[in-house]
């Protein structure tokens, strides 16, 4: 019983160590294509026209910052069904769009 506690304890400690690594180590174009579900060559054109956080450090291979693409993500949420009607039911209500 006692071996199974230090075994989990072991075990924790490494969780938490590929964690803090998988969150600080930047992503390479492969990667980052895959963490987004997107082509490499759609990611490579999003990079070209600056439209998502990258970096070239040596000009030429191409890295990203797992927590930057994250925040990319979440640049532009989708309103809810609800949002949307509440908008438009205040537009209405006002004459003129409300923030």
């Amino acid at each position: 019983m006692e071996n199974s506690k230090i075994i989990l304890n072991k075990l924790t400690a490494i969780e938490s160590l590929l964690e803090a690594t998988n969150q600080t180590k930047p992503l390479t174009l492969p990667e980052a294509a895959k963490f987004l579900n997107l082509s490499q060559s759609h990611l490579y054109k999003l990079t070209s026209e600056r439209k998502i956080p990258h970096f070239k450090p040596s000009g030429k291979k191409i890295y990203f910052d797992k927590s930057e693409l994250i925040q990319w993500l979440k640049r532009k949420p989708a309103r809810t069904r609800e949002e949307t009607e509440e908008k438009a039911a205040s537009y209405n209500v006002s004459g003129k769009g409300a923030a």
